[in-house]
């Protein structure tokens, strides 16, 4: 048996290292299209902000750690999948034939469209070739702009700060983190960031790099603002946004939407072929939607499932995380569920805003179904367990639309109370038919 996998990221190799484990005799090929070792985009911040070198950022440290595992390492771009021949073309004209495929080809960041966005000195912070190019820019003093004040640029923001670097974020929504908080929460996370040095600009865009007459003139940028405002720059990165790699698959039967479409084992609509981590769209019990779910612990829970079908176990997802925890120099913020309310849904929030404290819980009925928190890390596990696992409040809905931070009583009762529920003799079990034994990732 010859298994592929497209992609020598941390769920390629994590893949990789499943299937020796349970097929040791079989072969294994693992594709990337970098010409570096196996690391982490996760580590990048921290190789930027110098708490780590560049080894840190690998994911296995051994040099003949592969060749040790009789994992053949091979480097350059897939170009085309034929779910019908079974091969992989490569750009260079030659083809890797196999039985089992996984697309672990991960995503590519956003491009912004603003003129001058290909200038030297304008990066995105995603390779490890563009960090060590940032790091010789980003000297202490320099001037430095930011694009994007998201879950990625909130933490690149952290470590190019952390290099003692002059520092305005721009971004052209209304708030930060504007994919995981509503305005109150986003505008106390800005707040915090200006408290610690940073200019934030929000509902601005960029919209030219260049010198004052948008030529290549030195090293110094000027860049325009949509407010009319010019700055002038050692350095811009910019943090937009991501794409899953999925268009090398048009063509080749495989089911895409977003990202590659698959089911609970990781398996696309072609047999045999797989696909985990960004590029992986699966669907979420908690939105009811189909999601991409860009973290690395995802990554990593996805490649184990997939490569245990690979090897013929049996294997099904439980459920899928989504980015709800970010650290932003020191503030936590917290988003879990459907966080911008559902309609016909009720909500509450509470702020103390001298100390960035904030919490909002948006209910359906008698479930909690999401929430906001800042500077509000004590609940945390109860607010995730009480929105994954949908429990009723009963009584206890109305108490907490009192008092929102009566959340530790209101899990005892009702956690409590539904424990109790289903040990009565009273309580009807689902009856289902028995199945082949399935391990729950």
């Amino acid at each position: 048996m010859k298994h592929v996998i497209i992609g020598n990221g941390p769920a390629g190799v994590i893949a990789a290292e499943t299937i020796r484990k349970n097929a040791p005799d079989d072969e294994i090929t693992v594709i990337g299209d970098e010409a570096e070792v196996p690391y982490s985009r996760m580590a990048i911040p921290q190789f930027l902000a110098a708490d780590i070198n560049e080894a840190g950022t690998h994911l296995r440290r051994d040099r003949d750690y592969f060749s040790r595992l009789r994992i053949d390492l091979a480097y350059g771009r897939a170009v085309h999948v034929s779910g019908r021949s079974r091969t992989v073309k490569m750009e260079d004209g030659s083809a890797i034939a196999f039985d089992k495929l996984l697309i672990a080809s991960g995503a590519s960041p956003r491009i912004p469209v603003i003129p001058g966005i290909g200038f030297p000195g304008v990066h995105a912070c995603w390779t490890l070739e563009e960090a060590r190019r940032i790091q010789s820019l980003a000297q202490p003093g320099s001037r430095v702009i930011l694009i994007g004040a998201g879950f990625i640029g909130c933490i690149v923001m952290e470590a190019l700060l952390a290099r003692g670097v002059n520092l305005t974020v721009v971004e052209r929504r209304d708030r930060m983190l504007p994919n995981m908080m509503g305005k109150k929460a986003g505008d106390l996370v800005q707040r915090w960031c200006e408290r610690k040095g940073i200019r934030v600009l929000t509902s601005t865009r960029v919209v030219a790099i260049g010198s004052s007459d948008l030529t290549r003139e030195g090293p110094v940028h000027l860049v325009r603002l949509s407010n009319r405002e010019q700055i002038a720059a050692d350095l811009v990165v910019y943090c937009v946004g991501t794409m899953p790699n999925v268009s090398f698959l048009k063509g080749s039967g495989i089911r895409c939407q977003q990202g590659v479409v698959v089911d609970s084992t990781m398996q696309t609509n072609v047999a045999g072929i797989y696909a985990a981590g960004d590029c992986a769209e699966t669907f979420d019990s908690v939105t009811g939607q189909s999601v991409i779910s860009g973290v690395q612990p995802n990554a990593a829970d996805q490649a184990y499932c997939a490569a245990l079908n690979m090897t013929g176990r049996h294997a099904f997802q439980r459920g899928v995380r989504q980015i709800d925890v970010v650290d932003t120099l020191g503030l936590i913020s917290s988003s879990f569920g459907n966080w911008q309310g559902v309609r016909g849904g009720q909500w509450v929030e509470v702020a103390d805003e001298r100390n960035y404290r904030y919490l909002r819980l948006e209910f359906f009925r008698d479930v909690l179904v999401g929430c906001n928190a800042v500077g509000i890390t004590e609940h945390a596990a109860i607010l995730r367990s009480l929105i994954r696992n949908h429990v009723h409040l009963g009584e206890w809905k109305d108490r907490l639309l009192h008092d929102p931070t009566r959340l530790k009583e209101a899990y005892v009762a009702c956690v409590e109370q539904q424990y109790v529920d289903e040990a009565s003799s009273f309580h009807q079990p689902m009856v289902r038919r028995p199945e082949v034994f399935r391990h729950a990732v």
